[in-house]
């Protein structure tokens, strides 16, 4: 116990020097210079290794921090710039409009102030103006940064000035920037494999396009931080052990050490849980963990496929019944505005158009077009939800700002499932029996002889424990 509140502190000295030392280089107006030398961060500190090399886990402690990594000619962006050691190593846009705002009142001071968050390859305007672009809309209101991607053959962007297929060969997408907390109980688990790769039974980064941390980490260092140099495989090594003994608590390390040593039973992760939350803890085995399912509870469970189309991308269908069936709340504008068209050639030489701000899987893969279970439109892999009620706002876009709106979401989901199922089918995503649908959650007020209610605040009780 006394080694994992040494982890705690340690963490929280390494908030505090990350927030001193950006304040300090923003009035020099200088990016801060870490260099290795985190002020109070000992050589050997009393870190809870767990079966990491604790010589690894601190010299990623301290690269995760670092502003410049030696040889590597970065634009200056640490790991900790985006994933905020006081932000539960997550990226919120209210903490990044704080971070704009800071940055525009100390350069009213000093023209040369920086913060190297704010870097032009995230801006909006990046594409048109380059090195000067300047709108960071996106990140300050949705707290989301561009990734790339090279489009599938069979894929293509359609112009908005013209309706016609592009010449553009990749295409922007806006994803959020998860916590790094809990990432051991991630990644590849070898369950319930998908159709096709990559990484059919899960891995790392939103749609599971990474197969271990050293890659994601190069991939971050790359694209997010703009390394001119490539870094040595023990900088790639050391910042996943680091990440590797990240846990939102205690118990949840207590979890992730039994299931590497292998041992059964598992400890449960939950802390003690009154009644309200019990029986929102039986809610959520029901209605959530087909797909959050496992002890790391992102291990989708046959016979539910693993990856899913849980609508969270903008546009969100609409239902054409009147009255409608199921209605999920618009997107706003400011995530509405990253939809683009594409034109897809199906395998029968046919074209078809879809709209979303984000396909998804259907970006590693061009797989579109298929039975809508089984294809990879808007697909991404099922998160871990431990430590979810301190990492808001929610889903691959922050287009949900609360827990209830998730919940709400669901539900509309649901509705969605039963709506569109073929007569006589119930989909294994919508069942617990083969023949009903009675996974979604119900909200209606309690009274005699309703055995199921007022599901909504018992199951919102019980995500807010995990």
């Amino acid at each position: 116990m006394q080694k994992r509140e040494a982890v705690k502190r340690h963490l929280l000295l390494l908030a505090c020097c990350l927030i001193l030392t950006s304040t300090l280089a923003m009035s020099a107006g200088q990016p801060p210079a870490f260099q290795n030398r985190v002020p109070g961060f000992p050589v050997q500190p009393a870190l809870d290794c767990g079966d990491e090399p604790c010589d690894a886990v601190h010299r990623g402690a301290h690269a995760f921090v670092d502003r410049q990594l030696h040889g590597l000619a970065a634009n200056g962006r640490a790991c900790a710039d985006c994933h905020m050691l006081t932000d539960h190593f997550q990226l919120s846009p209210a903490n990044v409009e704080a971070r704009f705002q800071a940055l525009q009142w100390w350069r009213d001071r000093n023209p040369n102030a920086d913060d190297p968050l704010f870097r032009p390859i995230d801006a909006d305007d990046f594409r048109i103006n380059g090195e000067n672009a300047s709108d960071f809309s996106n990140l300050r209101e949705n707290g989301l940064v561009r990734i790339v991607f090279p489009l599938p053959a069979n894929i293509r962007l359609i112009d908005p000035a013209t309706n016609a297929p592009s010449s553009e060969t990749f295409v922007d997408v806006w994803r959020m920037v998860p916590t790094v907390n809990n990432v051991k109980l991630t990644g590849p688990d070898g369950e319930n494999p998908w159709a096709r790769g990559p990484n059919q039974t899960g891995g790392y980064q939103l749609d599971a396009r990474v197969t271990t941390l050293q890659e994601q980490a190069l991939g971050a260092l790359v694209n997010h931080a703009q390394i001119e140099n490539l870094p040595s495989q023990r900088l790639l090594d050391d910042l996943a052990s680091f990440q590797r003994v990240l846990f939102t608590n205690d118990r949840v390390r207590a979890l992730s050490d039994a299931i590497s040593a292998g041992r059964t039973p598992l400890p449960d992760p939950d802390p003690p849980l009154d009644e309200l939350e019990q029986q929102g803890k039986a809610v959520f085995e029901r209605a959530c963990s087909q797909c959050h399912g496992g002890p790391r509870q992102s291990t989708a469970q046959a016979p539910v496929v693993r990856f899913h189309d849980i609508a969270s991308q903008c546009p969100r269908p609409v239902d054409a019944a009147s009255p409608a069936r199921f209605a999920f709340t618009p997107c706003r504008q400011r995530l509405a505005r990253n939809a683009r068209t594409y034109e897809i050639t199906l395998t029968n030489g046919s074209k078809i158009r879809r709209t979303s701000s984000d396909p998804g899987r259907a970006l590693l893969t061009g797989v579109v077009g298929g039975p809508a279970p089984l294809d990879d439109w808007n697909k991404f892999d099922v998160p871990g939800l431990r430590g979810i009620s301190s990492t808001a706002p929610y889903f691959h876009n922050n287009s949900a700002a609360t827990l209830e709106e998730v919940v709400d979401h669901y539900i509309a989901f649901f509705k969605r499932v039963k709506a569109n199922a073929a007569p006589g089918v119930v989909p294994p995503v919508a069942t617990t029996d083969g023949i009903n649908f009675d996974r979604a959650p119900i909200d209606i007020p309690c009274g005699p002889g309703i055995e199921r209610c007022e599901e909504r605040a018992k199951l919102l009780a019980y995500l807010r424990k995990l």
